[in-house]
């Protein structure tokens, strides 16, 4: 049983992460909304994050905090660039270039970069021969295709009026239209591969950092550090209106503070101990499940229609995550068998070793020994 919540405590908190994730997508839409910018937004986001990240390496990783070396601080600046500011900024640019199904719809090729990262890097194994090798692959390929399905096949649409949530209401800020110029589309869709690159990216760092920095309090508070300073300076850059950094209304102080707290803090620490003991692949192939919950988000509290195709998609998400989480399952439990029966013939060995070493010592007494039952057991171990 034990042993049980400790292989279901990763999925668990993964799961856990991508409602955060999907919560923190409507919350953008209502900050949105409501005129904040969205480059505002990160670096509150980040801001508040080494907040609530110091304050908790403080309390809980105060004395057994490893050393900080130069490598570590390199390491962090790239994990808030590519796992954080970066990251943010790059899909709610392509969001606002693009439409936002187009941007989604390759934000969840994030677990196909994440496994060919991992596989350039040597964190996973490609065993095609095996069939725990094959589920990872399929199970990976149908969660991409589960997403592409739930984005772009409508269907017919599902009446779910009754349960509707009006909390987005139309104003000046939400009636502004992408840009359809060719030009404008190539740009948005960069941005949107080079967010899903920045994530993948940033998963394998984190696998990096957690060997050689194993503190998830204190690798996130320096993360987020480095992040709120890089988001802070481009928005100061980028934003030149004084009037977009006051916190003039409740949807905004939730945000920022929803999104700092829980979305850079909590969830970042679930994600560095889940890639600590899972591996990046494992992490990265949740990921899909966001724009499940999204969709379910947008239809029930934000008044976008449901259609079959949603819901045929998020099946085919949930079939293709549970076929990697077997894989995985199966491969974890044949490497641990390996591990074990390893430790298992060096002990025998060393037992040997030892029965040996003890045998020889007994001779060696005995031939300087004059007892004639010392001789006699000479005679009967060389026999």
């Amino acid at each position: 049983m034990k042993n049980l919540v400790q292989d279901l405590k990763p999925v668990v908190l993964m799961v856990l992460v991508q409602i955060a994730y999907s919560s923190v997508n409507v919350l953008y839409k209502l900050a949105i909304n409501d005129g904040m910018s969205i480059r505002i937004v990160t670096a509150y986001r980040l801001i508040f994050a080494v907040a609530f990240t110091f304050s908790l390496a403080l309390i809980f990783e105060r004395k057994n905090r490893p050393k900080l070396t130069w490598r570590v601080l390199f390491m962090s600046f790239f994990s808030g660039l590519f796992g954080a500011s970066l990251l943010h900024n790059l899909f709610l640019e392509a969001l606002d270039l693009v439409s936002a199904t187009f941007a989604t719809a390759i934000y969840n090729l994030v677990p196909a970069v994440t496994f060919i990262l991992a596989i350039s890097c040597r964190l996973e194994k490609l065993n095609m021969r095996s069939t725990a090798g094959k589920a990872k692959v399929v199970g990976t390929i149908i969660g991409i295709g589960g997403s592409m399905l739930l984005t772009f096949f409508k269907g017919q649409e599902i009446d779910v009026k009754s349960f509707h949530t009006a909390l987005l209401h139309k104003n000046n800020h939400s009636l502004t239209l992408h840009n359809t110029d060719s030009s404008h589309r190539f740009l948005g869709a960069l941005c949107g591969f080079g967010s899903c690159f920045s994530f993948a990216l940033w998963l394998i760092i984190q696998s990096k950092i957690n060997k050689e920095y194993p503190s998830h309090h204190s690798s996130t508070a320096l993360m987020s550090l480095m992040a709120a300073i890089q988001a802070t300076a481009f928005a100061l850059y980028v934003e030149k209106d004084w009037n977009q950094w006051k916190l003039c209304s409740s949807i905004r102080i939730l945000t920022v503070l929803y999104t700092g707290i829980v979305a850079s803090g909590l969830v970042v620490i679930a994600i560095a101990w889940c890639v600590k003991m899972r591996g990046p692949m494992f992490v990265s192939v949740f990921n899909p499940l966001m724009l499940l919950l999204v969709a379910v988000a947008d239809s029930l509290m934000l008044g976008e229609n449901l259609y079959v195709g949603s819901v045929i998609g998020g099946v085919l998400i949930v079939c293709g995550l549970y076929m990697f989480l077997w894989g995985k399952s199966k491969e974890e439990k044949k490497g641990n068998k390996t591990v074990s029966s390893e430790i298992t013939q060096k002990h025998e060995a060393t037992e040997v070793v030892v029965m040996s070493t003890t045998t020889n010592n007994e001779n060696s007494d005995c031939i300087s020994s004059t007892k004639p039952n010392c001789k006699s057991n000479i005679v009967a171990n060389v026999s």
